[in-house]
Formats: C-alpha cells, sequence, structure tokens
C-alpha cells in the first residue's frame, strides 16, 4: 500500500509558496432561491445543521487526528481514481489545462491524498506518452465552516513528499455547498468526492417522532426511510444536474458514500451501527437527567447511506452521466473481539471518529457540556459490540463520465 495512506502527516505551521487563493463564490441566483422557497421553518427547527462540518484544528478530538477510516476508504478506491485519470487524459488528447475539484476535502491529514494521486498519475503518464504535462488547476471544496486554514497548513507536505512536478499546479479553496452551482460551466474536467455525499443539505421533512433514535433503526416506521430516501434522491440528483452543467463533455467523476449492502429490508441497521449507538449513549444521558428526552427526540442526523441499487438508479434517473465502475468495499473501524483492553481500545477510537465527525451538530443542538460524557458512553458501547463487524455498512465507490451535450438532458 502506497505509504501516503498508511503514515501520520506532521503538523505544519506555514503556507507553501506555491500558488494559493481562496475563490469566495456568490450563490446561484434563481435555482437557490428555489430550493430555500418554504424553508425557513425547517431551518429554524433543525437550526444545528447550518453548522454541519468535521471538528477543525488538530487536536485530540479533532477529524485531522480521527480520520484513518477516511485514509483507508482512499486507499480502497485509489485503483478507481487512477483509472479513471488516465482514461481522461487520453480521451481528451492530453489537453493542457486541466481543472479538478476535491467536494467536500475537509480538513487536515487527507485532504490532499487524492488530489496528489490525480496530479501524480498526470505526469507520470505524460512522461509515459512523452507528452507535456498540463497546467493543473486544484480547487478544494467544502462548507464555509470547514477549517481551510488547518487543510492549508499541509500543502507543504503535498508539495515536498506528494508531488512529481511542482510547476505546473495550482491550489484554491471554494467555500461553498455541493448542492448548489461552485464553478463555471463547462469549466471541470475531474470531480472527486469523498464520505461527503451521504450528508444531506438538511433533514428530511415528515419524520415522525423519533423515540429517540438519531437515525433509521430496525424499529423505525416504514415512513423514516422514505422520508431519508426522498431526500437522498432531491439531493443527489441536484448534485449530478450541478456538476453537468460545471463539467465539460468526457469529464470524470469518482464518489465514494457509506452505503449499506441490504436491499430487501430497508430499516436494517447493524446493532453496532454508529447512529444506533449514538442513539443508545443518549438515551443514557436521558436516563441520568442530564438531556431531556424531548431534546433526544427533535434530533435528527441529516445522512443517508444508500445502497448500490439505489445509486445506480438515480445516475440512471438524471441522466447526465454514464457509469464506468461500480464497487462495494468493506467498511473497516478496526473492531477488535480479542482481550479487554484491545476492545476497550477500538471502542476509544470510534468514538474519537464519531466525534470528530457528528460534534459540531451535536454542540449545536446540545451544548457542549455532554460532549465528553457522551462519548464515553459511546466508546463502552462499541466496546460491548466488539464482535459486530458491519456486515451491512459497506463503502461504495463509483465513478461516472459526463455525457456529450447533444446525450444529455437539458438543464
Amino acid at each position: 500500500m502506497d505509504s501516503r495512506f498508511t503514515h501520520s502527516i506532521p503538523t505544519l505551521g506555514f503556507f507553501s509558496p506555491i500558488h494559493l487563493h481562496i475563490i469566495k463564490l456568490c450563490s446561484n441566483g434563481k435555482s437557490e432561491n428555489e430550493r430555500k422557497n418554504g424553508d425557513e421553518e425547517r431551518i429554524s427547527k433543525y437550526s444545528y445543521v447550518s453548522p454541519l462540518c468535521m471538528s477543525g484544528g488538530d487536536g485530540y478530538n479533532s477529524y485531522s487526528t480521527n480520520s484513518l477510516l477516511q485514509r483507508r476508504v482512499l486507499s480502497k478506491a485509489k485503483p478507481v481514481l487512477v483509472k479513471n485519470t488516465k482514461e481522461l487524459m487520453i480521451n481528451l488528447n492530453f489537453p493542457t489545462y486541466i481543472k479538478v475539484a476535491d467536494l467536500g476535502c475537509s480538513s487536515g491529514q487527507n485532504t490532499f491524498l487524492a488530489m496528489s494521486e490525480i496530479i501524480n498519475t498526470i505526469n507520470v503518464l505524460c512522461q509515459q506518452r512523452n507528452q507535456n504535462p498540463p497546467e493543473i488547476d486544484c480547487c478544494l471544496n467544502d462548507l464555509p465552516n470547514n477549517d481551510f486554514n488547518t487543510t492549508f497548513k499541509f500543502i507543504q507536505f503535498f508539495n515536498e513528499k506528494n508531488i512529481t512536478s511542482k510547476e505546473s499546479y495550482f491550489v484554491s479553496g471554494v467555500p461553498g455547498s455541493f448542492y448548489s452551482r461552485l464553478f463555471p460551466r463547462r469549466s471541470l474536467h475531474f470531480v472527486h468526492s469523498s464520505y461527503g455525499l451521504h450528508w444531506l443539505s438538511k433533514v428530511p421533512e415528515g419524520l415522525e417522532k423519533s423515540k429517540m433514535s438519531v437515525y433509521i433503526t430496525n424499529s423505525s416506521p416504514l415512513s423514516t426511510y422514505k422520508a431519508y430516501l426522498n431526500q437522498f434522491q432531491r439531493d443527489f440528483a441536484t448534485f449530478l444536474q450541478l456538476r453537468s452543467e460545471e463539467m465539460v463533455s468526457n469529464g470524470r467523476m469518482v464518489l465514494t458514500f457509506i452505503g449499506r449492502n441490504t436491499i430487501d429490508n430497508p430499516l436494517h441497521r447493524d446493532c453496532c451501527h454508529f447512529w444506533t449507538l449514538l442513539s443508545k449513549s443518549l438515551r443514557d444521558l436521558v436516563v441520568e437527567g442530564l438531556v431531556s428526552a424531548s431534546k433526544v427526540d427533535s434530533f435528527y442526523i441529516p445522512f443517508y447511506d444508500p445502497n448500490e441499487k439505489e445509486i445506480k438508479e438515480m445516475v440512471q434517473k438524471e441522466g447526465s452521466f454514464e457509469i464506468r465502475d461500480l464497487e462495494t468495499h468493506g467498511y473497516d473501524l478496526g473492531h477488535c473481539n480479542q482481550d479487554e483492553s484491545k476492545r476497550s481500545k477500538s471502542g476509544q477510537n470510534e468514538a474519537n471518529y464519531i466525534r470528530a465527525v457528528s460534534e459540531p451538530l451535536l454542540v449545536a443542538h446540545f451544548g457542549d457540556a455532554i460532549t465528553n460524557i457522551l462519548f464515553n458512553k459511546f466508546a463502552c458501547h462499541v466496546s460491548q459490540h466488539a464482535s459486530c463487524r458491519n456486515k451491512t455498512t459497506v463503502s461504495i465507490v463509483v465513478s461516472l463520465t459526463k455525457k456529450k451535450l447533444s446525450s444529455c438532458p437539458k438543464v
């Protein structure tokens, strides 16, 4: 395995001298207004969704420190990423300029791994084919609340360790939701997004009272599943339509989701599913009088774990892209069912991971007073379920090609 996917990256306190700028984009007028219609009440009701982002900085509880799982996922998706990068360059006849976007880049150690793989693949292929390497515009996108400062601290490592050629790439930050327009029409050649698209743009409408469950469980009414599925379908269709406007014909996308491998029972989630264990931990706090039941009842995770069939159907229905690759990989959180000390360590590791991706949401709704005790309980629940192997939770990797304009639906 490439050592970049296994070794910890040191924190750096300075910026690279390479070309770096931040782009602040305005919202897309009409389509954005249409999406906002009727949302005022929901924004107030679920205001905790607004600060959705990973925990910033590079401290003990940060996403940067607790993102080994995502690094493993990037490693598994690497063959698809490399293959599609090569095919893009060949099909576009080795263009002199390439614009690449990483959507939902987050912050910290993993941000530049996919981008550096794309750049290295392009440069090596150009050397092999005796072609001049293109100038590469590298756009890092996430929500405005993302910790871009921590992200850019790692540019020096990106510059010194990961790149075969330093003269021809330019890095920029693009704050904004990938459920809105981010780039000019027909300007993007390659889009990558890893572990971003299972996050929804908002909490689904029409959810019944949760009975202190933050997500779908085996005991949820079928209407809860349908509400989450409908929101995912709307969001993913929006994402595909907007990217089809921004991408050139024959452009490529490689997208990785947290998904599930169940089809027959859409409500089934393992007993050790991370949101199931978070619900258990919150219920513990209710029993201890630290949180009110009504407060837990009003909290929902804006998340959906699709299966392959649901992803494939939405791509085909939207119509702008053709599926090239569709793979499913195991979801490895490093669970261990051996001695007690290793179980405890596994529990703490998963608690740190879930905390890093959910703490801003939880703090916005519950405040920060309960956070430490909540994730101590979460770690205990994980340890108690150490023999669970997350049999239904998987990572799904899909690569897409933008159809030629004549074969795309009108937008």
